[in-house]
């Protein structure tokens, strides 16, 4: 799911690619490193040709989750994923992304696939979005989006 947002990151120090990412965890446990978040939102703007960019993801528990889905989507309950692509500002791509962790676990299991690779493919999925893909909610898996996604989720898993 991605919302439009328009409010702006604060500065974070960009890193050799001019890609700056904001990795936070809000007192939820997570089975990917900070430092392989970074990497993988990374090398998937890189991979897309984003040559500047402010990524700020945050892992939340499916309490502020939920709150968040009724508050800017309209739904109840908790979601995995929330990603809002912000107005670009000098040629910056910008977004947050929320994920929650204990959601993506659930559906982990519900596939059939491993935790990692669940969270993995929610960071991918969050970095599409604020690269501006986007999917039908009734085919995202027959979407080009969804292919794209995968496609890194291979590399990465």
């Amino acid at each position: 799911m991605s919302p439009r947002g328009t409010r702006s990151l604060p500065d974070r120090r960009r890193d050799e690619a001019g890609i700056a990412v904001d990795v936070a965890r809000d007192g939820v446990t997570v089975p990917v490193s900070s430092a392989r978040v970074r990497e993988i939102v990374r090398a998937v703007c890189e991979g897309e040709r984003v040559r500047a960019g402010m990524v700020s993801l945050t892992f939340v528990t499916n309490r502020v989750m939920a709150k968040m889905h009724r508050e800017f989507l309209g739904h109840r309950g908790a979601t995995d994923i929330i990603t809002f692509e912000l107005d670009a500002a000098d040629g910056v791509t910008m977004g947050d992304i929320y994920i929650a962790p204990d959601v993506a676990r659930a559906n982990a299991r519900a596939h059939g696939v491993g935790v990692r690779e669940e969270m993995i493919r929610l960071v991918i999925h969050g970095t599409l979005h604020v690269l501006g893909y986007t999917h039908p909610e009734d085919e995202r898996t027959a979407s080009v989006m969804w292919r794209k996604q995968e496609e890194w989720v291979a590399a990465f898993a």
